[in-house]
């Protein structure tokens, strides 16, 4: 038990490290070849901050664990909206401004409709997967063909994600890149493992450890980045990152490791629980950011509920679990 919980810790500092190396070698190696800025930023953005998802859900679905994939995606998710979105307004109130970001917004409204659709039944085929991630690639080139159609996007991005595309040689920058990757694989790997023998130990399934160990550990990189933006007083790139972590989490996440190895039956309480939850809390950020009258905005008290939300949530996940 020592040995399993140690690589559930180990796992998850060298998951968190390596993948924010193989997205700086990543972006890098782009910028060197002479990538839009854009893209970069999709990359830093999108798979960089839901690098970890990726690669535990994928490793727990070669591992014939597809339910620990599930909960891990839309644990994460959950997390996103309410412990990450909900600290970072309690200590500065989030303005919404970007109409990139009001846009956005909706779309993860309906990537999170086509997935709960099709996730309904409580199983994922590869059909159902491949749908996915077909509608993640359309929602990916949609919104780099808006931002770059959009008047002025592009200087905006490159001003967002300039300081974030570390300066390093193109040799350094594979370095990263392979290397960063070899680590990611392994470490998710050992995560997987230590986090499959606690479930079994304890008799907990594999999609509670998923909606919580998993969910809230992979989730780390997103807290971080988001309480440094609050620093910054970059409101907009806070709920950019979730909602391109939770739009890759949603889609890519879930679509891979359906491709890797269909979802069975999962557990009743993911259908009747874990999914209205995951609505319910996009439609409730959707109307706080967008705003009412136009004027979007999560201030402290909201960013107090989304807190308490993710505390009910656990504890809620925790009782019907025993």
């Amino acid at each position: 038990m020592l040995l399993a919980i140690a690589a559930v810790i180990v796992g998850l500092v060298i998951l968190v490290w390596s993948a924010d190396k193989f997205v700086e070698g990543a972006a890098a190696v782009a910028k060197h070849l002479g990538m839009p800025i854009l893209l970069i930023g999709v990359i830093i953005v999108g798979f960089g901050t839901s690098a970890p998802e990726l690669a535990v859900s994928a490793n727990a679905a070669l591992n014939g664990s597809p339910g620990m994939a599930l909960g891990n995606a839309f644990g994460s998710n959950i997390a996103n909206l309410t412990l990450i979105l909900g600290a970072a307004a309690v200590l500065s109130p989030l303005l919404v401004a970007s109409g990139v970001i009001r846009r956005e917004i909706p779309l993860l409204l309906a990537a999170t409709a086509v997935a709960t659709g099709l996730l309904y039944d409580g199983e994922v085929s590869r059909i159902d997967a491949v749908i996915m991630l077909v509608v993640f690639a359309a929602t990916m080139g949609w919104s780099i063909y808006a931002g770059i159609r959009d008047a002025g996007t592009g200087d905006v991005v490159e001003a967002e994600y300039s300081d974030e595309i570390p300066d390093m040689t193109l040799g350094k920058a594979w370095f990263w890149l392979a290397s960063g990757l070899v680590l990611l694989v392994g470490s998710s790997h050992v995560l997987v493992w230590g986090a499959e023998f606690i479930a079994l130990s304890f008799g907990v399934s594999e999609l509670v450890i998923g909606l919580t160990i998993l969910a809230v550990g992979t989730s780390l990189p997103e807290l971080a980045a988001s309480i440094a933006a609050v620093r910054k007083g970059e409101h907009d790139m806070i709920i950019g990152n979730v909602i391109g972590s939770n739009l890759f989490n949603t889609l890519a996440v879930v679509g891979l490791a359906a491709v890797i190895t269909p979802i069975g039956a999962t557990e009743p309480e993911f259908v009747s629980r874990d999914l209205p939850v995951n609505v319910g809390i996009t439609l409730a950020v959707l109307v706080m950011a967008v705003g009412l009258k136009g004027k979007g905005r999560i201030n402290r008290f909201e960013g107090g509920l989304l807190l308490v939300t993710f505390a009910g949530y656990m504890t809620w996940v925790g009782l019907t679990s025993m």
